[in-house]
């Protein structure tokens, strides 16, 4: 079982003035949409979310464990855990890679417009037996963007299904704006430290089920988590973070933004380079 912490890449979340953010859902405008479908989109703004869509083949993805158990086994040797692993495409070239990836990219461009900007990439990795649950919460809690436009893409990089610990929606709930948390930072079985108490009175629970190589995508301000996984089967996920280049970030993250469609015009985002190191 993983030695319990609280993950640093989370900011507190006194440090996050929410009365000077946007926190509204702002549904997807996208008319003539390129590589989604009209009903892609639709079914975005109702529910918050899509899902298995397929995005690398069996070759690819299979690459892709590969290259994540080595990263692993390094990141375990020199003291890390499973989950510290974020930001990876600031550290490593083929994170990037996939962050930047077209086919990944093209979709997120049909649902936030043509201008945007990939800031964020942390692996998720449920080992077997872990034990540790992801509780209800918006990622917009622990984000200081503003206006709330920001999406996740959550690559499969191991089969997820409900036997180890897949991701769970409640749809809708994009559309309840942001809501209350309350904090769990001493809770040693919760990866995070904030946790939306009585989040599945607010609708039924799906389960996201995806196989290797699939992504699903979800608004900012949808409720998800996911259960402890018991099983004798690891589940990663990479999350792949995005929004467009009008919005604001704050506490310097603005310096993670990579511009992968369209510009940036404001040059409020630091666009760096390619890392040389995989």
């Amino acid at each position: 079982m993983q030695t319990s912490s609280t993950p640093t890449f989370i900011p507190r979340s006194e440090e996050l003035d929410k009365t000077q953010r946007d926190l509204r859902f702002h549904p997807s405008t996208t008319t003539n949409p390129k590589t989604l479908s009209a009903e892609q989109i639709s079914a975005f703004n109702r529910d918050g979310y899509l899902t298995k869509i397929q995005i690398f083949s069996e070759e690819e993805v299979t690459g892709i464990r590969r290259y994540f158990d080595e990263l692993l086994a390094k990141t375990l040797a020199e003291g890390g855990n499973s989950y510290s692993i974020s930001t990876a495409h600031l550290r490593y070239g083929r994170v990037y890679d996939i962050l930047t990836d077209r086919r990944i990219v093209d979709r997120i461009k049909d649902l936030i417009g043509e201008d945007v900007i990939a800031w964020g990439s942390h692996f998720f990795c449920k080992m077997p037996g872990d034990g540790k649950r992801v509780s209800w919460h918006q990622d917009s809690s622990y984000w200081p963007l503003t206006p709330s436009k920001a999406v996740t893409a959550w690559l499969a990089i191991d089969d997820a299904s409900v036997e180890n610990a897949c991701m769970r929606f409640i749809p809708g709930t994009h559309h309840l704006g942001h809501l209350t948390y309350s904090l769990s930072e001493n809770d040693e079985a919760n990866v995070l430290n904030q946790t939306v108490v009585g989040a599945e009175t607010l609708g039924q629970p799906i389960d996201v089920e995806l196989k290797s190589g699939q992504i699903s995508i979800h608004s900012d301000l949808l409720l998800h988590g996911s259960e402890a996984n018991q099983s004798t089967r690891r589940r990663c996920g990479l999350t792949l973070r995005y929004c467009p280049a009008s919005v604001r970030a704050e506490l310097g993250w603005n310096a993670k933004g990579v511009i992968v469609s369209g510009q940036d015009g404001s040059g409020h985002w630091a666009n760096p380079p390619r890392p040389d190191t995989d």
